[in-house]
């Protein structure tokens, strides 16, 4: 009897640490290769994980419609799609700040939502957002990317340099800048 305590004791220690090993590789298994990653793509990716637990918690309790679980579960892997394609090209950790929206949803970044099958990648549109692509993920998300300050602040500089230039051209994205043509008179 007096061993008693001692084998509750180790009993405890070991099931602690079997608890802690299999959470642990299970982290590791559910990071899915992101050791590839620096740490604010890891970041990135992690919070994208959080979304998906939540929305999964959400979906687990019926607090949310089928179609919404759907939606979102689709949004987030399109997400992190185009997150693992910025992050593999460039070989740099930096991603922007990703919005996915479905052709629907277009009206929650723009006034006056452009129409899907006009994109161009590389296209700034509003001053504010530059596309990055489609991603079909189920649905079709089309995905942007916000410009950073430094960068809005460079695009309105090139509209005061250079009044002439027209807006259209600005927003083209990676193509030249054309000038608009001048009138002259007889």
């Amino acid at each position: 009897m007096r061993h008693a305590p001692l084998h509750y004791l180790l009993m405890s220690l070991i099931v602690f640490f079997f608890c802690v090993s299999s959470s642990s590789l299970a982290d590791q298994g559910r990071e899915g290769g992101d050791e590839e990653f620096g740490p604010v793509v890891r970041a990135y990716l992690g919070y994208l994980r959080n979304e998906q637990d939540v929305v999964d918690d959400r979906a687990s309790r019926h607090e949310v419609s089928p179609a919404y679980y759907r939606r979102n579960s689709n949004r987030i892997r399109a997400l992190r799609q185009m997150a693992l394609r910025i992050a593999r090209e460039s070989h740099n950790d930096y991603l922007p700040e990703l919005e996915a929206v479905s052709r629907d949803e277009l009206g929650h970044l723009f006034e006056r939502p452009p129409r899907p099958e006009m994109l161009r990648i590389g296209e700034v549109l509003g001053g504010t957002f530059r596309f990055l692509g489609p991603i079909r993920s189920q649905e079709m998300f089309y995905v942007f990317a916000r410009l950073d300050p430094y960068e809005q602040a460079e695009l309105m500089e090139k509209r005061t340099q250079d009044p002439v230039i027209s807006e259209s051209s600005v927003d083209s994205g990676p193509k030249a800048l054309t000038r608009a043509r001048r009138a002259t008179s007889p």
